[in-house]
């Protein structure tokens, strides 16, 4: 047994079984790098990492030095650190360029019907580079896997051997203005004209760049005309994008454009679940459910949630409830919600149901009236600052107390009715993302 083992055996008898299970238990030593004063162990995920750093890498290095008498440094790095390095480095002999990110990946890219279309087209141009939808234009708002699909497909190619760059639009300009001004503008279109497969982000940031425009024209048919795949991320489609060349914008929908939306819910609960085996997070079905109500589009949100409710829980030594929960993320929520208003939301209802907002504020008493008044009325209350008389105001009742007892039905339903709970959480998840 190593004496970094030794050590990690003496600090399970100074902590709880779960925190030993869940995060000293993780760690793993590597004997070959660790020296007189150096220990090095390795974490599966950052969340593991940073628990470590910030409680308990002071604790190692005295039981080091209890061991054997020695001072040492501790370092805690990721498991796959090592492979990512020797990945980075055969990237960059092969491409010499911007890296791919090696964890962007088909398998690990979340497919839903807000983004299957895109999906769909990006794995099938992966099989076929430059045969199938040259160019291939994705665009869709921040955060929702336009790079990662770019990217996926990039490390697709780049493992069948193919010369694969990867930019964004900056770094294409700042790459044209270096080689401009130190005359050698043939090494730079060798560069970008002689790959197999351009990958560029952010093409909107072409925008009124006529000098950029002029060269990425040049390079695009040069690509196109060899034969060579093209694929090209937005934040909008191409006729949407001003001060754009019509040439480069008509030649941008001659292949495929493809959007990808703000997840539905249901793609949401499987990212959050997917980020919690991950880094190996444990959350009730609830907890994950009201995560994925309340995040926006912006599904980058999440690993920061996970992160500080992580963090929060091991700080004030309080396990992960739903309340718990909330009370974490209410800053967050309200920043987030801070423009929704009672319109909104029962705009949104309305619509959804097929029912007008001014029926929903009426007395009316139909069966389809009451359920879409009692969901918009729980949503506004969710969702907004409004105090029950104002409610009560707004939907036409006669004081807080028939807003109390309207709230009250609803959370019978909503603990009773599977399919009542379902419709207000998609109703939630839609205005939120569109708010």
């Amino acid at each position: 047994m190593s004496i970094g083992q030794e050590v990690l055996l003496l600090l399970k008898e100074e902590v709880t079984e779960v925190e030993y299970n869940r995060y000293i238990k993780q760690l793993t030593y590597d004997i070959k790098k660790s020296t007189s004063d150096l220990a090095v162990f390795y974490a599966p995920n950052t969340l593991v990492s940073n628990w470590i750093k910030s409680k308990y890498t002071q604790k190692i290095a005295h039981l080091f030095e209890v061991k054997n008498g020695s001072k040492v440094t501790v370092s805690i790095s990721l498991k796959d650190q090592l492979d990512k390095r020797k990945i980075k480095k055969v990237t960059e002999q092969k491409a010499g360029q911007s890296l791919l990110n090696p964890s962007h990946i088909f398998d690990n890219f979340m497919v839903g019907g807000s983004n299957q279309f895109a999906y769909a087209a990006v794995k099938s141009v992966s099989e076929k580079a430059g045969e199938l939808y040259n160019p291939l234009f994705i665009y869709g708002g921040v955060g929702l896997g336009k790079t990662h699909l770019m990217q996926a497909a990039g490390n697709v190619f780049q493992n069948q051997g193919k010369v694969v760059i990867y930019t964004t639009v900056e770094q294409f300009l700042n790459d044209f203005i270096r080689h401009v001004r130190n005359k050698t503008m043939e090494r730079f279109q060798e560069k970008y004209r002689k790959c197999d497969v351009l990958l560029i982000d952010d093409i909107q940031f072409l925008s009124n760049k006529e000098g950029i425009q002029e060269e990425f024209f040049h390079t695009f048919e040069a690509l196109k005309g060899a034969g060579k795949q093209i694929i090209l991320t937005a934040d909008k489609h191409p006729k949407k994008i001003g001060g754009l060349e019509k040439r480069l914008q008509s030649r941008f929908e001659h292949g495929l454009v493809a959007d990808i939306q703000p997840p539905e819910l249901e793609t949401k609960i499987a990212i959050i679940e997917n980020k919690c085996e991950i880094n190996k997070v444990t959350l009730t079905k609830d907890i994950i459910n009201y995560i994925a109500t309340v995040i926006e589009s912006n599904v980058r949100e999440i690993e920061g949630i996970l992160s500080k409710l992580h963090a929060y829980s091991q700080l004030m030594h309080i396990d992960i409830d739903l309340q718990f929960t909330k009370n974490v993320l209410k800053d967050q929520v309200q920043e987030n919600r801070a423009n929704l208003t009672m319109d909104i939301i029962t705009k949104s209802v309305s619509k959804d149901l097929n029912i007008k907002p001014s029926e929903i504020r009426s007395k009316g008493r139909s069966k389809n009236l009451v359920y879409a008044r009692r969901i918009a009325i729980y949503i506004c209350r969710e969702l907004t600052q409004n105090t029950m008389p104002q409610l009560a105001q707004y939907f036409g009742m006669k004081d807080h107390t028939a807003i109390s007892h309207t709230l009250k039905k609803i959370n019978e339903l909503i603990e009773n009715d599977e399919d009542f709970k379902v419709k207000i959480d998609e109703l939630t998840n839609k205005i939120t993302s569109n708010s």
